[in-house]
């Protein structure tokens, strides 16, 4: 089998549950063995979020739904709990504990980066399993190597590796890795460490502004050209993962698990990194039309 961890349950919602429908009714127009593992991403507000900045409004009935209709259909929603910064102080967060409650049913997971928020997750909702985050910056082979090792139902490989075949060649337990295939940031990015943590900052600044003064302040400003880019303009990059490749020669390995990146682009964007990967290339046509078509369609799912 072929896993994808694609993006975002909350603003992709409608892109990803017509995708999940779309391989149930048309199976012969998609890649055989492609399954959509986990809808990765995060309600907003959550204090705990890392690694792309989310605010605005969602009720708890809306939020409830979500889960529900994604779990109803054999996927996991997978929070990204990536926050860098985070205190001990933070991890009593009435809200995001409430969320972790509710989704603590042995399906769904979390990404972490915080050691601190990875043994409270542990201790207090041993339904949900943990994935180790990118956001750590492995790229040191023996320390990944490590990773890999640990209690983790999955290590996002920093994609610094990806086209690293030595090393990925000699990595154990690749069915425990997971490749971030369409990365859109630079090889090597001396600013990303910063941007996770300006992120994190900006996330623990508006939600506790929105606590204490029921307002939403300004995010912390981090200009990145990089975060505009669509599919076709990161397929020449040196991280790039084609389709070809990854049937192929990943497979080939024993890798198993591929995160498609596009928490924070528009669902069209999206939609092609899907149409890409995950469809056979007579079909894409077809299915692209459809599901655009479906888009613009007031469909109600609850």
């Amino acid at each position: 089998m072929y896993r994808f961890h694609i993006p975002d349950f909350v603003r992709h919602f409608k892109l990803n549950i017509m995708l999940a429908d779309m391989m149930k009714r048309s199976p012969e127009a998609f890649m055989e063995g492609a399954e959509i593992a986990s809808v990765y991403g995060i309600f907003p507000n959550m204090l705990w979020n890392g690694g792309r900045f989310l605010h605005g409004g969602c009720d708890a009935r809306v939020m409830r739904e979500i889960l529900a209709q994604f779990n109803k259909r054999g996927i996991a929603c997978r929070f990204t709990l990536t926050n860098p910064l985070l205190k001990k102080e933070h991890l009593d967060d009435p809200f995001c504990n409430s969320i972790m409650k509710a989704a603590n049913n042995g399906l769904n997971e979390a990404i972490v980066f915080s050691p601190l928020l990875e043994e409270h997750l542990r201790k207090h909702f041993p339904g949900m399993k943990i994935t180790s985050s990118t956001c750590k910056q492995i790229e040191d082979e023996k320390e990944l190597a490590s990773e890999l090792e640990k209690d983790y139902s999955l290590v996002v490989l920093d994609y610094n590796f990806n086209n690293n075949f030595d090393v990925l060649e000699r990595l154990p337990h690749k069915e425990k890795a997971e490749l971030l295939i369409n990365p859109c940031c630079t090889p090597h990015c001396r600013r990303r460490g910063e941007h996770y943590r300006s992120i994190g900052r900006s996330q623990i600044k508006v939600t506790e502004s929105l606590e204490k003064t029921g307002k939403i302040c300004e995010p912390e400003p981090f200009e990145c050209e990089c975060m505009l880019k669509n599919l076709y303009q990161t397929v020449s990059s040196p991280l790039h993962i084609s389709p070809d490749a990854l049937y192929g020669r990943y497979a080939e390995m024993g890798y198993r698990n591929f995160k498609i990146e596009g928490r924070s682009v528009p669902d069209l964007n999206v939609l092609e990194n899907y149409m890409y990967y995950m469809v056979k290339p007579e079909h894409r046509d077809a299915i692209r039309l459809e599901m655009t078509l479906r888009l613009t369609k007031n469909i109600k799912y609850f």
